[in-house]
């Protein structure tokens, strides 16, 4: 139990944890024979007196003051109390885990790009790991004046340098702009290191800071989708008649005749185009030599109706449409 203003304290314990809290200080009480430390796991406790470090316990455990804690404290820096009014000390309970913390950019920057005067807007999001590694700068910059310090104070302060880091090492690391994502490892070193400097006087660490993504306006990631499809394709021909046999394909809708028209002109069609190419390389400036393909004034008829696209083998009409060949 423990008693506040000017009673004595059974117990010393933090008895307000929460788990996102980083310190918090038991102060202002006085303790008395009998009275007992309680660290819990993943606790330190620092007993200050005067606002100067005396001593740092970080087992876990329950421990009798008067018999363990003061015998301990009274070989350092001359610490000496009794009990006989009660002993006045502050103990400051120090969270010892690594903190995740998630961030995200609240409004679009705006980073440089070629052919972008106003730049390319960019959100992004990602994680960042910090923990307690200074406890005496801890004390002199923080619980010196405060009697708790959560995750959310310091996200506030990572946050609030973000966007300028982002600006930062974007443009300095990413490679291609419009693929940011494959040197995000280079662009999370440099804000890595850069925060790790923002907090480094406050007694703590950041020990890592990742981006999961970059996302980039609608339009710009249309065109990026777009690129990509037409890279992975490798061969612009190709990727037309990829492009027109998946037009035909959703066109042609549940009609199994049609569909199998359309597929059979289709192949007509490519076979025609592949014929005409050889024949072009093969017969260049050899006036008697055939093309392979219909032949106008020549009074013969063609090979393929230029109406459906079937094959006629040199008939006056299209055995399928009708349509006169000659």
């Amino acid at each position: 139990m423990v008693f506040f203003g000017n009673q004595f304290a059974d117990v010393v314990e933090w008895d307000e944890f929460r788990d996102d809290m980083i310190f918090y200080k038991w102060a202002n009480k006085e303790v008395k024979k009998g009275s007992r430390l309680i660290i819990r796991p993943g606790q330190d406790a620092i007993f200050l007196n005067n606002g100067k470090i005396e001593g740092i316990f970080e087992d876990d455990g329950e421990y009798d003051i008067e018999s363990e804690i003061v015998p301990f404290l009274s070989t350092l820096k001359g610490f000496r109390f009794g009990f006989n009014s009660g002993m006045r000390v502050e103990v400051l309970f120090v969270n010892t885990k690594e903190f995740v913390v998630r961030w995200g950019t609240q409004n679009p920057i705006n980073i440089p790009a070629p052919g972008l005067p106003g730049g390319m807007p960019i959100r992004a999001n990602g994680t960042f790991q910090f923990k307690v590694n200074d406890y005496i700068n801890l004390i002199d910059k923080i619980a010196g004046v405060r009697n708790s310090y959560t995750v959310d104070d310091v996200k506030i302060r990572i946050t609030a340098v973000l966007d300028q880091l982002l600006m930062k090492w974007i443009p300095k690391e990413g490679k291609d702009m419009f693929n940011l994502q494959a040197n995000a490892h280079d662009i999370s070193k440099g804000i890595q290191d850069d925060l790790d400097m923002q907090i480094m006087d406050d007694g703590m660490k950041i020990t890592g800071f990742q981006i999961m993504s970059f996302n980039y306006p609608k339009e710009i990631q249309d065109m990026i989708n777009k690129n990509a499809s037409q890279g992975m394709v490798g061969d612009v021909s190709r990727y037309q008649q990829i492009s027109v046999a998946d037009a035909m394909g959703k066109s042609s809708g549940s009609n199994t005749a049609s569909d199998m028209a359309g597929m059979m002109m289709g192949m007509n069609i490519a076979k025609e185009m592949m014929g005409d190419q050889k024949d072009s390389k093969e017969g260049s400036g050899d006036p008697n030599k055939q093309t392979g393909g219909s032949e106008s004034g020549n009074g013969k008829a063609p090979n393929f109706c230029p109406n459906c696209g079937e094959k006629v083998n040199g008939a006056k009409f299209c055995p399928n449409c009708g349509q006169k060949l000659t």
